[in-house]
């Protein structure tokens, strides 16, 4: 089963949509979410500082902002 990573910060009202949108996914798209908060960790807050939340599949972006489906299927597709 594949590990996918979403950066969020508390707080954050895009981050509480994507993951609400990521969770109805997750069983049907055969996926484990990790869930990171950025503030927690000098470099991640200071790479992504007001870009969250941000969906990854290892090192590579899927989608930021707002959760796309589409760009998660190419992903889990072509991987």
């Amino acid at each position: 089963m594949r590990e996918l990573t979403v950066l969020v910060r508390h707080g954050c009202h895009l981050c509480e949509a994507m993951l609400e949108e990521l969770r109805e996914s997750e069983l049907r798209q055969h996926f484990v979410l990790k869930v990171v908060d950025v503030d927690r960790e000098t470099e991640l807050r200071d790479r992504y500082t007001e870009r969250v939340p941000v969906l990854m599949m290892g090192s590579q972006e899927v989608c930021h902002f707002f959760f796309d489906p589409d760009a998660l299927q190419r992903c889990i597709g072509g991987s």
